[in-house]
């Protein structure tokens, strides 16, 4: 008896959908060498292979499944991120929302995990938080700081998704110009006015001064808010000697994951300078 394959909105549309181009790659590729890897199941909800799943469906095409056991939805979906995002060339925006959705299911797993603990001391849970967004700063090579900023722009993301699904893609696959900084800015804004910028993202009129007009002053009267000039050149020598000193370790290793890991680490470290600017 053929086992019966769940497919789940949110894990199906975690990603963004790949590219007519990719996708038709991909289907050649079936077509000619049959589904080689198998699909990923958790409780016969598909979790790893949309695409082949689609393209196996459409031409009948066997395939073999295999199945991972977890505790939660929050433990798949952490495990969905850390799979695809290891596989996909993401931009800056995707990677940050996925970093935010990592951190929101994790802190969700720690909270259940200590649901039957006694009751936590005060400041027991910015503890946890900070210990979360350390952990994920390991995982993924950039600061603490940064793990928490996306979480912030994951929910403006996720926000601008109930109300507008479209619009969630157009600003996931940078079809529209809003930028992560715009999204921190938007996840602190009601309800309201979030809806109303997703409208204006789906309908092609979204004006990012409207944004920008809420946006504290970076170069008040009452002072600048930037790195002063020889703070600014010290963090920029900083960042640029320890990608250096990294760039030559993976240069004798030859290993094109670390390069990429390393270059996603200094592209981070140099939009959160920016942030400060």
């Amino acid at each position: 008896m053929m086992q019966t394959i769940i497919i789940d909105a949110e894990f199906r549309d975690l990603l963004p959908e790949l590219g007519r181009a990719t996708f038709e790659l991909l289907e050649e590729n079936i077509l000619k060498n049959g589904c080689r890897d198998s699909l990923v199941l958790w409780e016969n909800i598909l979790i790893d292979g949309h695409n082949r799943y689609e393209i196996c469906k459409k031409h009948d095409i066997p395939f073999t499944t295999i199945n991972k056991d977890f505790g939660s939805r929050e433990e798949a979906l952490i495990w969905i991120i850390s799979t695809q995002v290891s596989r996909r060339n993401l931009s800056p925006i995707q990677l940050a929302h996925f970093r935010g959705l990592h951190y929101a299911a994790a802190k969700s797993v720690q909270g259940v995990h200590n649901q039957y603990t006694a009751k936590s001391a005060s400041g027991q849970n910015d503890h946890q938080q900070n210990s979360t967004a350390i952990q994920l700063s390991e995982q993924y090579k950039v600061a603490p700081k940064t793990i928490r900023r996306d979480a912030k722009v994951s929910d403006a993301i996720e926000a601008i998704g109930s109300t507008s699904p479209a619009a969630k893609k157009m600003v996931l696959s940078g079809d529209v110009n809003i930028g992560k900084q715009a999204l921190e800015a938007l996840s602190a804004k009601p309800k309201e006015f979030i809806a109303d910028i997703a409208q204006q993202i789906e309908e092609g009129a979204y004006d990012k001064k409207l944004l920008d007009l809420n946006a504290p002053e970076r170069n008040s009267a009452a002072g600048s808010v930037s790195p002063e000039p020889p703070r600014l050149q010290a963090e920029i020598k900083n960042i640029t000697d320890s990608f250096s000193a990294e760039l030559r370790k993976i240069v004798k290793s030859g290993s094109a994951d670390e390069l990429k890991t390393a270059l996603r680490a200094f592209i981070d470290m140099l939009e959160d300078l920016y942030s400060k600017m």
